[in-house]
């Protein structure tokens, strides 16, 4: 970066200070929470089917085999929507990207609701899991890129917010119609989720399109707009453009309100360059992103949502109204802990959050397969055992929300640079995705492989794995810009640096000791 570039940076440092109290802005707030509202697809997806798995099993009749991979199989159709939404963004624009999204989910609710049979209600997901790989690949990449840098963890925590919503109006869902006939109860469970897309799709059309697609298409005057919109002042605004101009290869002394891009600038050899002859810092950057949404899914959170009514039975809990009451404080607990976490990523920072986060979830994961274990192998009804497997559910899904769920999206949303970030995120939603089908479509068979409490054991020493990754291999990222993030990575230690690019140390402010765009090791 130039020397004119970090006095410019350093004049303006304190709109990147993550100490200093940033100043409210409501146009970028208002365009995260229409980009995040994709994520309710999701997570109404998720909670829905807990509960009406119970009912689809004995109105078709089928077995839990098929049960499993009827709940599980949309994390692998997603993976289509994940796979084309990169170059679709990059071609089309993140706005219209999640216009199609919930089009798509729109469909597949349609289908599901109206099934009269397994095989149709499986076609119904194949399209409904389309759309949601598209909606989890597009939302946070959205948000990130129009987020200011001095509120970006607040805003890009959004989208799993929202999922944590959606899971929550599953549930009540499942609970408001377990009430009406067996043949229709399930299908309205299912077919309600078309009002989310419905809405999502209208709010669209309020939001601005991403500045980092318009420079990447060469329409700097739009993408001035924007910015001076999203941004927390005038001074940050034009240092976001500058930044962003050189990360796409537009000579930071061109105005002109429309340019010619290169083929570099609209996705072509992405993925060459992410796999195939990476750098240093790409290299890191890929193994974070990918081990980050690796290890979020297999420590078993899909297994704790998606079956929970089942955990809660054997735990000791058998009438289904119970189980479906239990299954709403999961969504409760989940929502509430997610709305406190996203006040504390621009405050705490990512990785101390993480590793608090994953930390908890260790423990509650050990604590809930040691009393799971010991109900299955007792002969009479333990009541503090019961109550203590509950409390470990609920423990579980708080710690994994205030820290590993958010924190997954926002993290890997804004490490990868501008001309990798579409294609980048799509790779993460493939791995979350994969491993989540995997660990949604296996649950059932192996508790009855190992039990339910060695299937939590299992997942307790995933986890463990986990918190050491995530100790090891990740920087913290709080307060930098996102032209500036690719610095912060490229060697691997042991303990990330405690200060950040602003100066800030400890949590404590601190005279700036580096210019804004200077490279930084973790």
């Amino acid at each position: 970066m130039t020397e004119g570039k970090g006095v410019e940076a350093r004049k303006i440092v304190g709109d990147f200070n993550p100490s200093k109290k940033p100043k409210s802005n409501k146009y970028a707030f208002g365009c995260a929470i229409l980009a995040s509202m994709t994520s309710i697809l999701l997570g109404y997806d998720i909670g829905v089917m807990s509960g009406a798995a119970i009912y689809i099993k004995r109105d078709l009749k089928v077995s839990d085999v098929q049960i499993e991979i009827l709940m599980g199989i949309i994390n692998l159709y997603s993976l289509i929507g994940s796979c084309l939404a990169g170059r679709t963004s990059d071609w089309i624009g993140r706005r219209y990207t999640i216009v199609f999204a919930g089009t798509i989910f729109f469909v597949g609710a349609i289908l599901m609701g109206f099934s009269p049979n397994y095989a149709f209600l499986m076609f119904g997901r194949f399209v409904a899991g389309i759309g949601i790989g598209y909606a989890l690949m597009i939302a946070p990449v959205y948000t990130a890129e129009v987020s200011p840098a001095s509120t970006r963890g607040f805003l890009t925590s959004f989208p799993e917010v929202f999922i944590n919503g959606g899971i929550l109006l599953g549930y009540i869902s499942n609970y408001a119609f377990s009430k009406l006939s067996l043949k229709l109860g399930w299908r309205m469970m299912l077919g309600v989720g078309v009002f989310p897309s419905i809405l999502l799709t209208l709010g669209v059309l309020a939001m601005p399109e991403s500045p980092r697609w318009l420079v990447m298409r060469g329409r700097l005057g739009e993408a001035t707009k924007v910015l001076n919109k999203t941004s927390d002042s005038k001074e940050e605004a034009q240092l976001r453009l500058a930044e962003i101009k050189q990360a796409a290869g537009i000579p930071e002394s061109c105005n002109d309100d429309v340019v010619q891009v290169t083929e570099k600038n609209t996705g072509e050899g992405v993925w060459k360059e992410l796999f195939l002859h990476p750098t240093p810092a790409i290299r890191h950057i890929v193994i974070a992103a990918l081990g980050i949404h690796f290890f979020q899914q297999a420590s078993g959170v899909d297994a704790v949502v998606l079956y929970s009514p089942r955990i809660f039975e054997k735990a000791g809990i058998t009438d289904d109204t119970q189980k479906l009451l239990a299954t709403v404080a999961v969504g409760f607990v989940k929502t509430l802990f997610i709305l406190v976490a996203t006040f504390m990523l621009d405050r705490v920072g990512r990785r101390p959050l993480l590793l608090s986060s994953v930390g908890g979830m260790v423990l509650s994961l050990l604590t809930l397969a040691i009393s799971l274990t010991i109900i299955d192998q007792s002969n009479s009804k333990l009541m503090w055992a019961i109550g203590l497997s509950i409390t470990m559910v609920l423990t579980y899904v708080a710690t994994f929300s205030i820290g590993s769920g958010p924190i997954t999206w926002v993290y890997s949303s804004e490490i990868f640079p501008l001309r990798l970030r579409a294609q980048g995120a799509a790779a993460g939603v493939v791995v979350n995705r994969t491993t989540s089908g995997v660990i949604s479509m296996t649950f059932l068979s192996l508790t009855k492989a190992i039990t339910i409490g060695g299937a939590f054991f299992l997942y307790f020493g995933i986890a463990a794995v986990g918190w050491l990754f995530f100790y090891t291999v990740l920087p913290e990222t709080r307060g930098k810009t996102l032209e500036d993030m690719e610095g912060s990575f490229g060697t691997f230690r042991a303990k990330s640096n405690n200060t950040n690019n602003n100066g800030i140390e400890n949590g404590n402010s601190k005279v700036p000791q580096l210019q804004m765009g200077t490279n930084l090791q973790p």
